[in-house]
C-alpha cells in the first residue's frame, strides 16, 4: 500500500479562484455543433433548435467562458456568413476538418445559447486568411453600441444590445504546419501585434490572448512564445497553450503522470514570458490561457482515416472518443495541476464541450448523457472557491517510462471566505491503494460535509449509448477527521474530492 502525507497550511496561497479556469471550447467540427448543442426538430428543441437537455447539463457541468468558433475551423471562417436570415446563408467548404458548413448557427444564435447556459463568450478572430478589417468589423458587430454599419445590421438581425465580448483570441494554433495559413512566429507576431493595436484603438478594455505553441512537442516550442511576445507583449493579456493526452502503448502509469507535461509546459512557457518581460523592463506579468485541453486519442483518429480526403459531409461523426475510468482520472489530475498553478494559468478551456472529445455526448433524436470526464470536471467547477492553497506533499514515488519519477499522489486544495474547504486528490498508482494522512489543522474545520469518490475495479469502464450510467461519483467512505488530521484511503487509478466546514 503506497502512502502519503499532506500539510495543507492557509498562508500558501497560489490565488484566487477565477472562474474562467472552467471554461470550454465549441468548435463548427464534427457534431459538436450540429447534433451536438444545435438538432431542430428534436424533441428537447427550443425555438432556436438548441437542445434543452444539452443546456442542462452544460449548466451542471459549470463552464464558464466558451471559446468560439475554432480551433483549426477559424482559419477559414467567414463570419458574415453566419449572419442574417438562416435560409440566405451560403454553404461553405470547411477545409480544417473537410466538411461542409452549413452557417445555420453563427454569432447570434450561438450568444443566445451562451446566454441559456450561463457562459461568457471567448471569440476567435480569423488570422489565417483575414487580417486586421476582418478582426475590427467582427468587434463592431459584436460589441459596438448602435449607430454604425455593423452595429445596426445586428439589431436589423434581432440584437439591440451589444454582446459585450470580452476576451478574443487572435487565430489558432498559428505554428501548425495544419493550420490553414500557418505563418513563422514573426510573421504570425507582427500581424498579431498589428491586430491586438487595432481591436484596442476601437475597445480598450478588450483582453487579448495571442496563440501559444500547439504543443509542448512542437519544435519551435518556446522560441516561438519568445518571438511572438516580443512582437505583442505591450498589446495582450494572455498567451495560450494547448495541450492533449492519451494513453499509449499500454503504458497505463505514465498516462495517468500525464499533468507532469502539463507543469512542465507551464514553467517553460511562464519563464519565456518573464524573460520578455524583463527585456522590456514591463511592469505586465502575461498571464497563461490554456485554452485547449483534454484527453484526446489522436493516434487512433490518425489512423482511422475518419476525416475523408473526397467526400465533403455535414456534421460527420469525428473525434467521438469514448471516455474510460482512467482518462477521467487523468482528467481530474489536469484540473488539480491548472489550479495548483492558478498564479499563471488564469484561464482554461477544455476541448470540446459536446460530441467531439466531450464529456458531454449526444444521439441525433435520442438521449444526451454524461461521459466519465464529467463527473471530475463537474465536481471541482461546483467544489473549487474562495483561495487555491498548494499543499506540500511527501509520498512514495514510481518511475513512469515518459517523465521519469512521479508521485503516487497528486493534490490541490480551496478555501472559500465562509471557511469551506475542498480537497481534491488523485492516487496514480495502477495497482495499490493509498494511504492518505492530511494536516487540516490550519484551515480551521470540524467536519467532513461531501467525500467523492471515482473509481471502478476496471479502469477502462466507460460510459455508452447501451451503459450511460456504467460510471459516476460513489461516495467516498472511512474518510475520518479528527484533532485536524484528516485520514483516508483511495484505491487504485482514482480521483477524490472532499467537502470540510467549519
Amino acid at each position: 500500500m503506497a502512502k502519503a502525507t499532506l500539510m495543507i497550511d492557509r498562508s500558501a496561497i497560489v490565488a484566487r479562484v477565477d472562474r474562467r479556469l472552467f471554461g470550454a471550447f465549441v468548435e463548427h467540427l464534427g457534431r459538436c455543433v450540429y447534433d451536438g448543442i444545435y438538432e431542430p426538430g428534436h424533441p428537447a428543441a427550443d425555438g432556436d433548435g438548441f437542445r434543452r437537455d444539452v443546456v442542462e447539463l452544460v449548466s451542471e457541468l459549470g463552464t464558464t467562458t466558451i471559446r468560439y468558433p475554432g480551433g483549426n475551423f477559424v482559419s477559414g471562417y467567414r463570419w458574415q456568413d453566419g449572419v442574417g436570415p438562416r435560409d440566405q446563408r451560403p454553404v461553405r467548404r470547411d477545409l480544417a476538418w473537410h466538411s461542409l458548413e452549413t452557417n445555420q448557427v453563427g454569432l447570434d444564435e450561438f450568444a443566445r445559447w451562451a446566454k441559456l447556459t450561463g457562459s461568457e463568450i471567448m471569440m476567435a478572430v480569423n488570422l489565417g486568411t483575414q487580417g486586421v478589417l476582418d478582426a475590427l468589423d467582427l468587434l463592431e458587430y459584436a460589441n459596438h453600441p448602435s449607430g454604425t454599419q455593423l452595429s445596426d445590421q445586428r439589431a436589423r438581425n434581432g440584437t439591440t444590445e451589444p454582446y459585450g465580448i470580452r476576451m478574443w483570441c487572435l487565430g489558432n494554433e498559428m505554428d501548425g504546419p495544419w493550420q490553414i495559413g500557418a505563418m513563422s512566429a514573426d510573421d504570425y507576431g507582427s500581424l498579431a501585434a498589428r491586430t491586438a493595436a487595432a481591436m484596442r484603438m476601437a475597445q480598450s478594455d478588450l483582453e487579448l490572448v495571442v496563440c501559444g505553441s500547439s504543443s509542448s512537442s512542437m519544435p519551435t516550442f518556446g522560441h516561438w512564445e519568445r518571438v511572438v511576445l516580443e512582437h505583442t507583449y505591450e498589446h495582450v493579456d494572455y498567451i495560450s497553450c494547448h495541450a492533449y493526452y492519451q494513453e499509449r502503448a499500454g503504458d497505463l502509469g505514465s498516462f495517468l503522470a500525464s499533468s507532469l507535461d502539463m507543469e512542465y509546459f507551464i514553467s517553460t512557457v511562464s519563464t519565456v514570458a518573464d524573460e520578455v518581460k524583463l527585456a522590456k523592463n514591463s511592469s505586465k506579468t502575461m498571464k497563461l490561457s490554456f485554452d485547449e485541453w483534454n484527453i484526446w486519442y489522436l493516434d487512433e483518429h490518425r489512423e482511422s482515416h475518419e476525416v475523408s480526403e473526397t467526400e465533403w459531409p455535414i456534421a460527420p461523426r469525428l473525434l467521438e472518443d469514448v471516455y474510460s475510468v482512467a482518462d477521467a482520472v487523468v482528467l481530474g489530475n489536469l484540473l488539480i495541476t491548472l489550479l495548483k498553478h492558478h498564479d499563471r494559468v488564469a484561464s482554461a478551456s477544455l476541448a470540446q464541450l459536446v460530441n467531439v472529445i466531450a464529456p458531454i455526448m449526444t444521439e441525433p433524436g435520442g438521449p444526451a448523457w454524461r461521459q466519465t470526464t464529467f463527473f471530475p470536471f463537474s465536481t471541482t467547477s461546483r467544489m473549487a472557491k474562495g483561495s487555491v492553497i498548494r499543499p506540500v506533499i511527501t509520498c512514495d514515488r514510481y518511475e513512469t517510462a515518459l517523465y521519469g519519477m512521479a508521485d503516487v499522489v497528486d493534490a490541490v486544495a480551496t478555501l472559500a471566505d465562509d471557511g469551506v474547504a475542498s480537497v481534491f486528490l488523485v492516487n496514480r498508482s495502477v495497482s495499490e491503494p493509498a494511504t492518505i494522512v492530511i494536516d487540516v489543522r490550519g484551515l480551521g474545520v470540524s467536519r467532513v460535509s461531501e467525500a467523492h469518490l471515482l473509481h471502478d475495479d476496471d479502469p477502462y469502464a466507460k460510459n455508452t449509448l447501451a451503459e450511460q450510467d456504467r460510471v459516476g461519483l460513489r461516495p467516498l467512505h472511512d474518510v475520518v477527521l479528527d484533532d485536524g488530521t484528516l485520514t483516508l484511503t483511495l484505491p487504485p487509478v482514482s480521483w477524490a474530492a472532499i467537502g470540510l466546514a467549519r
